[in-house]
């Protein structure tokens, strides 16, 4: 029954990915913004709800027992980032692996894509200093989760700012197929689009969070403990909808759109959740969490040095997933 639940759910997260992609492309193309915009901000931030909901639920609104609580809410925090520089960005090169050849060259809007992992890179090693910082020192603790919240709404800013400039050259948003609801007969206007996008993502909330439940009912006959199921098994479902609507344009040759919908909700999940995490949760460097955060560093850190040289290949990503495996291996010793 629980293998049943939980393929409905994923079914449910996979239709959700494709209404919304629909609906976020065709918002884009309205709007007349860069695809940088449309991944960065748009699709990350979007499809970045279900697993924001989850340590947020812990936090103020979890069980009875707070050390779980806290321990669900700092796994979640921690585990989104983490499957998203490793697991997420390997699986969508993968993805185009038998088109392009471990060799084929993966394009996405260069300037964006660094601006996305400076900003990520900044904030996320803001908050592994604050896992050393002792709750005796709230100030402390307080004025690097500050930093965080600002590094989030300067990366904002400089976005929006570059968009038009990127339209210009030739990085506009276009949809490629009829909007959905409009094929029921209703226009494409902003109206209809905000509608769809709207049912896209409450189908998104409603996927991940019944697989979420699925998961936590197999939990216990797996013998994991709160925190390692929030790292590695929790962020699995939640961050399906950023893996499948990357896939889903990578293999369109959207590659901007593909890379910006995993980096710009690196960036919202590596600044504005971590900062509740150090003000509201222990925050501490215990074995998995410290493992998961030097990880989650090293692999953005490698995406970031392979731009810089230049071309980024296929195979590239493929160290990302293999630092996820040691992860694993890591967190289950």
């Amino acid at each position: 029954m629980i293998a049943l639940e939980l393929l409905l759910f994923l079914l449910i997260i996979l239709v959700a990915a494709e209404i919304f992609v629909n609906a976020l492309e065709h918002l884009g193309e309205q709007l007349g913004i860069s695809e940088g915009v449309t991944g960065s901000i748009f699709a990350a931030v979007g499809t970045a709800m279900p697993e924001t909901i989850v340590p947020l639920l812990a936090i103020f609104a979890g069980t009875q027992n707070q050390r779980l609580n806290e321990e669900i809410g700092v796994g979640a925090i921690l585990g989104a980032p983490l499957m998203l520089s490793t697991l997420s960005l390997c699986l969508m090169a993968l993805s185009v692996w038998k088109k392009r050849g471990l060799q084929g060259l993966l394009q996405p809007e260069k300037t964006g894509l660094k601006r996305d992992l400076d900003f990520f890179l900044a904030s996320f090693a803001i908050a592994t200093v604050a896992l050393f910082v002792p709750h005796t020192d709230p100030a402390v603790r307080a004025a690097l989760a500050v930093m965080m919240v600002l590094i989030y709404f300067f990366y904002v800013m400089l976005t929006l700012k570059a968009s038009a400039a990127l339209v210009k050259d030739g990085h506009a948003t276009e949809a490629e197929e009829t909007m959905l609801l409009a094929r029921l007969g209703l226009p494409t206007n902003l109206a209809t689009i905000l509608l769809q996008l709207g049912i896209g993502l409450g189908l998104l909330i409603l996927g991940a969070k019944g697989f979420i439940h699925g998961i936590e009912l197999a939990a216990p006959l797996l013998g994991i403990s709160a925190l390692v199921l929030a790292l590695m098994i929790v962020p699995v479902a939640t961050e399906l909808p950023e893996k499948v609507n990357s896939i889903l344009w990578i293999r369109r040759n959207k590659d901007t759109l593909a890379f910006g919908n995993i980096t710009g909700a690196m960036v919202f999940q590596g600044t504005l959740l971590p900062a509740i995490g150090v003000l509201l949760t222990p925050w501490a460097p215990v074995k998995e969490v410290f493992a998961g955060v030097i990880i989650t560093l090293a692999a953005a850190a490698w995406l970031r040095f392979v731009m810089g040289r230049g071309q980024l290949r296929v195979w590239h990503l493929t160290i990302n997933g293999g630092l996820y495996a040691s992860y694993l291996a890591i967190a289950l010793i």
